[in-house]
This record gives C-alpha cells, sequence and structure tokens, in this order.
C-alpha cells in the first residue's frame, strides 16, 4: 500500500494503471490473496505507537462505532500505517446488545442466551450473553456485522469461538431448536447418557449451521460486490473444548465448503489444564501445548485449509510475569515443532500485554506493565515468525503412531458424572498420548471426521483409539477405519465398552443396525466377533489389538500404561524412547526435554554457533545445555546461507528498506514504541563505522562475525548504517 501511494504520482498519467490502482483503493480483489499474509495479530483499539508490532496483517475486533471513533475509523487508523486490514468478531458472544435490548427488531431476545439447569444465564459480559444462534440471530448478525464489514473493504473474516458451553440447555430457545432438530419434546440433558449427548450433539450443530449460513452468504455478498471473501475460525483445540466442557464444530469445518481454515487459539491459559499421568495430575504446558497444535494442524493437513498458530505472552488469568514468559516459552517451542506450517498469530491483544500491569513476581503484590527484558524477548521471537520456513525435516523420535479423536468427545461432557461415567481431565485420550509423548515419541493426531482423504493415513503405520470417551458419528467412519486396517494398518484398540454412552440414540442401533456398541460394527467389517476378547486379530494386511481396559487406567494410576506400551511395541519393533525433542528449520534449532524423569533426568547438550534466541542480550553461545522441563530456541549461525552477505538474523524489531553494497549496510528498524531493540547482525568484516538515528550501544564478537546493537525502539523506524 505505501509502495503504491509513493508511486501514484510517476503512475496517473498511465490510464490503464490508474484505474487498477482505484480498484485495488476501493475494493478488495482476487489479488490481495497473494500478499504476504504469514504473521497476524488481533486487537479491538485503533493504531497506537505503543502497539505497532509490524505484522503482515491486522484483525480489527468488533464492528461496532464508538463514541469518538466509528469503525471505519479504527480500521483506517491501520491502513494509514501500511497495514492489510481483516476482520474478527465472536460469533458466540460479543457487542450485540442492540439485538438482546430490542433496538435491532423491537423485541428482547434475552431468552436465546444459553442458561444453565438453575435457570442462569452464562454471560460473558453486561447484557453479552453466550448465544444460542436462532435463525433471526444469524439475520441480525449477517445484517450488522458481516455486511458493513464488506462494505467496508475487508476481505477476511474471522469468526471465532463458537463455543456452547456443556452445562447449558435449558433455555427456552434451546428447547425451539431441540424439537425442530429431533422432532420430539425436550428432554433434561442431566436426566441420563442420552439426553446428554442428544443435547450436545444439537449444540454441535447448531454452531455448525451458524457458521456454514454465515460463511455462505459472506462470500455470496463479497462476490456481489466483486471481492473474494475469505472465512476463518478462530477457536480452541478440540483437545481444550473436550476438557473445559465445551462444545463447538471443531474438525468438520475442515470440510465445509465455504471455511476456509481455523486459528489455533492455544496459549498458556489452554495449555496449562491440569492432566493425569503415572497416577499425578499436574500442568504439563509444553505437552499439552503440543497435543493442542497437533490436534489443529491435523485438521487442516488433509483438506490443504490455512491454520494459523496463536501464541500469547500472557494469559487470561492474573499471573506474574516470570510465570507468563516460561509457558509462553513453552507454547511458543511447541508451535514451531511443526515444520509443515508457517502462519502465525503472533499474540492477541497487544494493549494488554504492552500496557496492561501485572504481578512483578511471584512473591510481589506489586503490579508493573511489561519488563523491558520480557518485551524484548518476547519481540525477538515473534520477529523470527515473519520469516519461519517451511522445513521437511521431522521432529526427532518414532515416527508414525496416531492418536484418534472424534468431535464427539464433546458430547460426552458433564458437569457431573452421568449414570456413573466419569472422565477426570479428559484421561482417556491423555490415557493413550501421554505414555508415548513423555517418552520422546512424537504423536500425531487422526480426527475421525477426515478419515475419508488418503492424505490423512500419510505416515501413520499405527493407530491408537478407544469408543470408551467418544463415538462413531457416522457408519462410513468405521469403514474408513477398517479399509486402513486392510492396507496394512495396526489399530490399538482400548476400551471396556461399558460405559452408558453405549447406548444412546444413534446409527449404530437404529433402523437395520442392531449393535449393543459402536466397536461392534468395526470389528464385524473386519470379521472380529462382537464384544471380542482381548487379544490380537488379523484383517488383510493388518492386525487390530484389544486391550480390555479404558485409556484413563494407563495414566490415572501408577506404572499403568505397561500394557500399552507392550501393545505398541508388539507391531513397531524400531520404536525408541527418549527424554527430548529435537527440530532444525533452516537455520532454526528448537529443543525441548522433558521432565518427570520418565526414560532420563539427563540434561540435552548442543554443541554449534548459536544465538540464544530466549535470551533478551542475544549471546552467542558454543554449547547450550537444556535441562528437563526447559525448551529452547537458537540461530545456527553456521547454517546462514551466503555469509559474506551482511543480514541480520535476529532482531526485536522488523527491518525493511534494506541496501547493501560492497562494503556497507543499511536498513530501518520498526517496532512498538517503550521496548528496546537488540540485534545481532552478520558481517563479512568487523565493522569501521556503525551509525544510528538514535542513542544506541553495539559491540563486534569476532568469532561469530556479528554485530551486536541496541537501542531504543521507534514505529516510525530507526535508520541504521554500517561500514565496513
Amino acid at each position: 500500500m505505501l509502495l503504491y501511494r509513493s508511486q501514484m504520482k510517476h503512475l496517473l498519467h498511465i490510464l490503464p494503471c490508474c484505474a487498477l490502482l482505484l480498484l485495488c483503493s476501493c475494493t478488495t480483489s482476487r489479488k490481495q490473496v497473494a500478499q504476504r499474509e504469514q504473521t497476524t495479530f488481533q486487537t479491538a483499539g485503533h493504531w497506537k505507537p505503543a502497539t505497532d508490532i509490524r505484522s503482515d496483517l491486522v484483525m480489527v475486533y468488533g464492528a461496532n462505532d464508538r463514541p469518538r471513533e466509528t469503525f471505519s475509523q479504527r480500521v483506517q487508523s491501520w491502513r494509514d500505517r501500511g497495514y492489510t486490514t481483516h476482520f474478527m468478531t465472536g460469533i458466540a458472544w460479543g457487542e450485540y446488545q442492540d439485538y438482546f435490548t430490542g433496538r435491532w427488531d423491537g423485541q428482547w431476545h434475552l431468552d436465546e442466551g444459553q442458561k444453565q439447569m438453575n435457570g442462569d444465564t452464562i454471560w460473558h459480559g453486561h447484557l453479552i450473553p453466550y448465544i444460542v444462534p436462532t435463525h433471526n440471530y444469524l439475520k441480525y448478525f449477517k445484517e450488522r456485522h458481516i455486511k458493513p464489514v464488506i462494505d467496508a473493504g475487508i476481505s477476511s473474516i474471522f469468526l471465532e469461538e463458537p463455543e456452547f458451553w456443556a452445562r447449558s440447555g435449558y433455555s427456552e430457545a434451546f428447547k425451539r431448536e431441540w424439537q425442530e432438530y429431533y422432532g420430539f419434546a425436550w428432554r433434561p440433558q442431566h436426566e441420563s447418557a442420552e439426553n446428554t449427548y442428544l443435547s450436545n450433539k444439537l449444540k454441535y450443530h447448531l454452531y455448525y449451521r451458524a457458521l456454514d449460513e454465515t460463511f455462505t452468504y459472506a462470500k455470496q455478498y463479497g462476490q456481489q460486490q466483486g471481492m473474494e471473501v475469505r472465512c476463518y475460525v478462530p477457536t480452541h483445540s478440540l483437545l481444550n473444548y473436550a476438557q473445559w466442557q465445551i462444545v463447538s464444530p471443531e474438525a468438520s469445518l475442515a470440510s465445509m465448503k465455504n471455511c476456509d481454515g481455523y486459528i489455533a487459539q492455544v496459549w498458556t491459559g489452554t495449555s496449562r489444564e491440569p492432566n493425569f499421568f503415572d497416577g499425578r495430575m499436574k500442568e504439563r504446558t509444553f505437552e499439552t501445548a503440543f497435543l493442542e497444535y497437533g490436534c489443529m494442524y491435523s485438521m487442516v493437513a488433509p483438506t490443504n485449509r490455512r491454520v494459523y498458530f496463536l501464541t500469547d505472552p500472557i494469559e487470561d488469568r492474573a499471573k506474574d510475569w516470570q510465570d507468563y514468559r516460561r509457558n509462553y516459552q513453552a507454547t511458543f517451542t511447541a508451535q514451531l515443532l511443526y515444520p509443515g506450517n508457517n502462519f502465525y498469530e503472533v499474540m492477541p491483544w497487544p494493549d494488554r500485554i504492552y500496557e496492561g500491569h501485572y504481578r512483578k513476581s511471584l512473591d510481589s503484590n506489586e503490579r508493573i506493565r511489561i519488563p523491558r527484558f520480557y518485551s524484548t524477548q518476547m519481540q525477538v521471537m515473534i520477529n523470527t515468525l515473519n520469516d519461519m520456513p517451511v522445513s521437511d525435516n521431522q521432529l526427532s523420535g518414532t515416527q508414525g503412531v496416531g492418536i484418534l479423536m472424534s468431535n464427539s468427545l464433546m458430547f460426552q461432557r458433564s458437569p457431573r458424572p452421568v449414570e456413573g461415567y466419569d472422565d477426570p481431565q479428559l484421561s482417556n485420550f491423555y490415557g493413550l498420548a501421554l505414555p508415548l509423548l513423555k517418552r520422546g515419541v512424537p504423536v500425531g493426531i487422526v480426527h475421525l471426521e477426515n478419515t475419508g482423504y488418503a492424505d490423512t493415513w500419510k505416515g501413520v503405520r499405527v493407530l491408537l483409539m478407544s469408543y470408551s470417551n467418544q463415538k462413531p458419528m457416522t457408519a462410513a467412519e468405521n469403514e474408513h477405519l477398517a479399509h486402513w486396517v486392510a492396507r496394512g494398518g495396526h489399530l490399538i484398540y482400548a476400551a471396556r465398552d461399558n460405559d452408558p454412552f453405549q447406548h444412546v440414540l444413534e446409527w449404530w442401533n437404529q433402523g437395520t443396525m442392531n449393535y449393543q456398541a459402536p466397536a461392534d460394527h468395526l470389528f464385524e467389517l473386519m470379521g472380529i466377533p462382537p464384544a471380542a476378547p482381548e487379544g490380537t486379530y488379523h484383517y488383510g494386511r493388518g492386525s487390530v489389538q484389544i486391550i480390555r481396559r479404558d485409556p484413563k487406567e494407563f495414566v490415572m494410576q501408577q506404572q499403568g500404561d505397561a500394557p500399552l506400551l507392550t501393545a505398541v511395541g508388539n507391531v513397531l519393533k524400531d520404536i525408541s524412547f527418549k527424554n527430548h525433542f529435537r527440530l532444525t528449520r533452516g537455520a532454526y534449532e528448537l529443543a525441548a526435554v522433558l521432565d518427570e524423569d520418565v526414560v532420563s533426568n539427563e540434561p540435552l547438550t548442543l554443541q554449534g554457533c548459536f544465538i540464544d534466541l530466549f535470551d533478551p542480550q542475544l549471546p552467542v553461545v558454543r554449547q547450550k545445555t537444556v535441562r528437563p522441563g526447559e525448551q529452547a530456541f537458537l540461530y545456527n549461525i553456521e547454517k546462514v546461507r551466503k555469509q559474506r552477505r551482511p543480514q541480520v538474523l535476529a532482531a526485536a524489531s522488523r527491518q525493511s528498506e534494506e541496501q547493501v553494497s560492497a562494503h556497507s549496510y543499511a536498513f530501518t528498524a520498526k517496532s512498538p514504541a517503550e521496548t528496546t531493540n537488540v540485534m545481532r547482525i552478520l558481517l563479512p568484516s568487523e565493522p569501521k563505522r556503525v551509525t544510528v538515528s538514535a542513542d544506541s550501544e553495539n559491540h563486534w564478537d569476532e568469532d561469530s562475525h556479528t554485530l551486536f546493537l541496541t537501542f531504543e525502539n521507534q514505529p516510525d523506524g530507526v535508520r541504521v548504517e554500517i561500514d565496513f
């Protein structure tokens, strides 16, 4: 955009070019799809120096005007600074009081909030209920919050957090939707497992319908305006929603015609949710984050949609800055261990990150703004994401182990045990994942909804699954599993199949189907008897091992995972265990060492010539020791291409306007105000002169041929000129 403006006066005499530029300034054309869109962030505010983080995109949140600022003015404030603007808002909640209080259609709609058994509405804010997305609400939403955004020339729409609480389902609006969907009167979900399952399944359907209808409208209306509108869903992982007892469409959106992808909303707040392993419940932030990102990545990998990985340098809960920093490093490392993805939301809500006040330390009640050491480190980290390469390298460890997940994980969730069924902290999932992950095996996720795509099975040798905590939503899903086994896959099925959800009103016990459990249908397809006992069965070129235990027993009891490990070892003869993960992405080196002394309590030592990107001083180190429970993020100077070419290797700023000659190097560095920049610059020889348009300090490291440079950041840019 800035390039166009600077050249406009030279192009006005060329009529065709002038017409093209006018079209681009008035509407968002298909050419915008080709623009750089690797990094983004979300904000409800206008541009200001303290939040100018220089990502490729900005998602402006909420379409409402404010007393002294319209939506268009907010958008324009970012466009004036060279940003491509996208739009984000909530679909399950938001500043939609004009709908609920009757200003839109003359009728109050507070009865459309999600209600609990005691009649209380679940609120997100003042007069902001979590919503039962009725047809009338969707009509309002499209008219007031989608159409004006497209009219403003915004072509990418992000509708976040389609959330229906498992503890809700008692409002009059929900009862009406039940009658319409099922054809019989509403049933209180707390009274039986079947009612719980049916209630949560309806919640899933309502937000699938809401997104499908809204995205279809957005694309059709955009097309009428000559625009190609893209639609995304920022959402927590299926793993987190199931654990927090929230229902959402999740994996089914990956094949929705008008859904272009997701933002994987994974951060400290989701990943520090405790889980069980070896009989102990505790926070395992790195491991949980790794599984959450895997859950989201595996939804789009077979369907060729886009997913942005989100991290957050803080979280919703009030903690101290050191706590935020430690957990941020864990989640940040976890996202980078998926080398096939390089789209990132670098942070949400920069206003609260840069301007919020949080505890100085764990033993202090003093509240301060983000310390310089942390803002500097954070900016170094997020600026690496602007250039993070996709890599064909694999994460270290035995490949080919998948864990099966289904949207129906959410259907069995309830605030209290139902007919004796309980799955504490989603242990039936973690019981399959953690025994291997904690031993350095990079398990992947296979979504049951995606099993019909050939690419879903790419590289999967062993699939671990259970129908104790989830159920197949169609008979075809079982058929896909059976076909995979016939082609040589090895299935390990762990379940007692005695939970009350085995008998809910579903396809496997309706019409011509007469199965006691959905696994019996799967087994029949492979010639295995119903309710088959423990043992190994063969089908086609593959095999099925049945373990008659629920997976939660593998982690809720000390050393309870032996049966699972034995079963995996029976088919993966080459499996090896270790206490760490390593990955190389271009010049970036990543490592994470696992704690709890499952395999070893030894640290991992890396040798080379590295810049430590988790250290705000950007030191050059020849040896990096990573201890259990820690992660490392390093830049390998020895892997830099064109070692004689001057270049910024790491910085707490984003560089532009580079100029390189035989004996000089110059650039402009931009980053938020009131933050400190540090840079490590590779040069062919020691500089003779360093000129900076701000007070600065520098020192030369002869061993690595890098210059360390530091100064205070400026959003308008600091010019650096180096002669060597």
